[in-house]
């Protein structure tokens, strides 16, 4: 028993660190995590750049060998590889069940950027893979949870799951319109060598000209469709804006006073959001709290 508590309060001690964000230690390491991500990803975009390596070499004294800047990349690299694998080791090893993390979204996020630099040892062109690091940057929503924002950015991921049903809706909507509008469009156009040759190669410019991207690949060359592409175009600003006013009329609902600013993540079940003082995980029922 007294060999026991010590291994329990230690565990529960990394699992505060690395999932929740309430302590001075869980704000530092979420911020420094990120830190370190950032420069992993610079590290991949500059060693692909040779002018860089050629101008840091000569810094260095050192000769102009592309060599010397690729190992100089290299040794970064691997620093930066052994401290995500021993961050992702420890959060296997902190939680009670090592699947709910492992099989998690951020865990196969995290493990997907700790990989590639394996890889390269024995498959030759596999090390730019590193830039998957990039997704781990998704983890940047933990510092919203640091400061003030704690509520807002609560308040804000609530109202995205209230309005799924109607954003899903609305997209539902767009995809028939961009669907039938293309389809007019071949009609109309796709005997008059304009570029709309099927109704698939229509429909995606119908897609590019409401969401107002327009890159102008394709375009009407009739009276008729140019009438419709201008409607087209003038539907799509109204489009873009509906997401938004269907969200924010949402969060205009909820009350912020009642919104848990509370990081703890259950390390049995991976559960995040729990009411403030909560002792108890939603999920699974068990206690949050030291045993």
């Amino acid at each position: 028993m007294s060999t026991k508590k010590p291994k329990i309060l230690w565990r529960k001690k990394l699992h505060e660190i690395i999932y929740e964000a309430d302590t001075s230690a869980g704000k530092f390491f979420d911020v420094f995590l990120l830190i370190i991500i950032l420069i992993s990803i610079a590290l991949v975009m500059l060693e692909s750049i040779e002018s860089i390596g050629l101008k840091i070499n000569a810094l260095l004294g050192i000769s102009t060998s592309q060599i010397a800047y690729d190992n100089l990349f290299n040794i970064f690299e691997w620093i930066i590889t052994i401290f995500f694998t021993i961050e992702y080791l420890s959060r296997i090893i902190c939680v009670k069940k090592p699947s709910a993390y492992i099989f998690s979204f951020y865990g196969i996020v995290d493990l997907l950027s700790t990989i590639p630099k394996y890889l390269s040892l024995f498959f030759i062109g596999t090390h730019s893979l590193v830039a998957i690091r990039a997704l781990r940057l998704l983890r940047v929503f933990r510092i919203l949870k640091l400061t003030r924002f704690i509520g807002e950015s609560t308040n804000f991921l609530l109202a995205l799951r209230k309005s799924k049903a109607k954003i899903a809706v609305f997209l539902s909507f767009v995809i028939v319109l961009c669907i039938i509008l293309g389809t007019v469009m071949y009609l109309i156009e796709g005997d008059q060598g304009s570029g709309f040759t099927s109704i698939p190669k229509s429909v995606y410019w119908a897609i590019v000209t409401l969401t107002t991207v327009g890159y102008g690949d394709i375009a009407p060359v009739t009276s008729i469709g140019q009438f419709i592409a201008s409607i087209i175009m003038v539907l799509g600003y109204g489009i873009i804006a509906i997401p938004t006013g269907i969200v924010t009329s949402e969060m205009t609902k909820r009350n912020q006073k009642n919104i848990p600013k509370n990081t703890q993540n259950c390390d049995n079940c991976m559960e995040s959001y729990h009411a403030d003082n909560a002792q108890f995980c939603h999920k699974c029922g068990l206690s949050l709290k030291d045993e």
